[in-house]
């Protein structure tokens, strides 16, 4: 197993019996989980684990406002005094720099570049001005760069026009992939993209990151550009063949239609039968029959490790007649060859979901893809805040929708039943849809974060940007990930509706600037 707990337990018993672990090892490893805590209380005073170490987790952490993480990272660098001045700087930064001297010593200098980092949270422009005028010739140059690198993240999480002067004033400073990838959306927000940018920002990054398809896709459009298509144009065929949100808009960008992949032959009746006979199948089948979905999924997945392509689509087939059809999808996402899109874009309940969304004009395909990735079609799905159903709608949210229709018979108790809950959430999603001008980009932001959040990010713009700069500059890291999810699906679903090619990035269309108002959707 590769669970972080798992392989940090491993590690720790080695270290404990007489072992040796390597700082490699353990950093790999490390997630923030109690037994990867345990095993770094061991490394660091055993000075395995140092200094160069533990800073850029420390530092990483407080980008990403783990401020809980961040104190444990903090108290391995940190004695006792230090501590308390790292805990004060914590609670108000400006106000404990005003009492600091130039720092001599590396916790010194870490805790006041810490601090200088905090205030990015602040006033930017005239806390800008502090940390230029009073402690620019005090910390080194690649941590004052950094500091503005924190300024610049500030800000474009913000979707504030001012990321771009800060990162540009970051230079060659090391930054996380996650800083790395806000500097590259921060570029691609502007009214006029400086496309050299965006190619120098990428080239920046590590070289894992680099080849993330994201980042593939912007590095052949900078490079589109540039005039040099034909080297933009293998960019974007080395991802054509991703199944995902930029492998479409590579295809796009290719001028290509949009194809799905050719069937593979079906599961034959004696490769069913093996999948029946598997008792690890049996067992989870088992579990899903008694309801206890919390057993069963893990045990589902443990089943299927070292399945070839042609076992794993006959588990899927398993499942898909069990009517449990998020393991459909999940199982049939692991093959590595065989690829069968009526099984990965499975689309149960069609009659039912489209009679409702055609009656208010809704996209089906549409509909299908952002359920897909909301409930993977399990009708009593309930999420960790508490949305139900299908379409995993919120209590207040489906009670203010029942009450909007004038549906009769309502109560929270029918939330989860399927008529109830696809309803309530056709009609959610249609008021979403209409409210923000017919954009399924923004109406799926807002299904997702709430409505007046996309409203927010599109009052900001400093001008028209196409969909895909939209989608991907959204702040929130869970829903710009849901976004470009439900949208992909949706293309792919309309495609398989129809059987005719569709585009992504017409689908995503162009957002432009629109003033902020008040939203009377919940």
């Amino acid at each position: 197993l590769d669970r972080a707990d798992v392989v940090c337990s491993r590690l720790l018993a080695r270290q404990m019996t007489g072992g040796r672990v390597s700082a490699t090892e353990a950093l790999a490893a490390f997630k923030p989980v109690s037994a990867c805590w345990a095993l770094f209380d061991q490394l660091v005073p055993s000075r395995v684990l140092g200094w160069s170490d533990i800073d850029p987790l420390l530092r990483a952490a407080l980008e990403q406002g783990q401020t809980g993480n961040a104190s444990r990272f903090a108290a391995y660098l940190f004695g006792d005094s230090d501590m308390n001045d790292y805990r004060a700087l914590m609670r108000d930064p400006r106000k404990w720099l005003e009492r600091q001297q130039r720092p001599q010593t590396r916790a010194r200098i870490e805790l006041v570049t810490l601090a200088l980092s905090r205030l990015a949270r602040g006033d930017r422009e005239q806390n800008a001005a502090y940390v230029a005028g009073t402690w620019a010739q005090a910390i080194p140059k690649q941590d004052l760069q950094w500091v503005w690198g924190q300024f610049g993240l500030v800000a474009a999480l913000r979707v504030d026009d001012d990321a771009v002067q800060w990162y540009r004033r970051s230079g060659s400073a090391p930054m996380t992939d996650y800083n790395h990838a806000w500097q590259v959306r921060a570029e691609l927000r502007r009214a006029s993209i400086s496309w050299p940018r965006v190619r120098d920002a990428i080239l920046k990054m590590s070289a894992s990151q680099q080849a993330e398809p994201v980042w593939v896709y912007w590095y052949g459009r900078a490079l589109d550009a540039d005039g040099n298509k034909t080297e933009a144009d293998k960019y974007f065929a080395s991802i054509d063949g991703d199944y995902s949100f930029y492998g479409q808009l590579a295809n796009d960008a290719l001028d290509r239609a949009l194809t799905i992949p050719p069937e593979p032959a079906p599961v034959t009746s004696a490769e069913l039968a093996v999948a029946r006979a598997d008792l690890g199948l049996r067992r989870a089948l088992a579990l899903f029959a008694l309801g206890w979905r919390h057993a069963a999924v893990p045990q589902w997945n443990y089943a299927l490790r070292g399945m070839t392509d042609r076992q794993l689509l006959a588990a899927a087939e398993l499942a898909d007649q069990a009517r449990i059809f998020d393991r459909v999808i999940n199982t049939s996402l692991r093959t590595r060859h065989l690829v069968d899109f009526k099984q990965r874009f499975v689309a149960p309940f069609e009659k039912q979901v489209a009679r409702k969304a055609k009656l208010i004009n809704l996209d089906v395909a549409w509909v299908y893809g952002l359920v897909r990735q909301e409930s993977r079609f399990v009708t009593d799905a309930r999420s960790q805040v508490g949305a139900s159903g299908l379409m995993q709608l919120m209590p207040a949210t489906a009670r203010w929708v029942a009450k909007k229709i004038g549906m009769t018979g309502y109560s929270p108790l029918s939330v989860n039943d399927f008529d109830t809950n696809t309803i309530l959430g056709t009609n959610y999603l249609n008021m979403v849809l209409q409210d923000l001008g017919g954009s399924q980009l923004l109406a799926t932001a807002g299904y997702n974060a709430g409505p007046r959040r996309p409203m927010l990010w599109r009052s900001k713009l400093p001008g028209p940007v196409e969909g895909a700069v939209f989608a991907e500059t959204i702040p929130f890291t869970e829903t710009r990930l849901y976004v470009k999810h439900v949208m992909a699906n949706a293309t792919y679903y309309a495609m398989m509706f129809t059987g005719e090619p569709a585009s992504l990035t017409k689908r995503l269309g162009v957002v432009a600037p629109q003033p902020d108002r008040p939203v009377n959707l919940p």
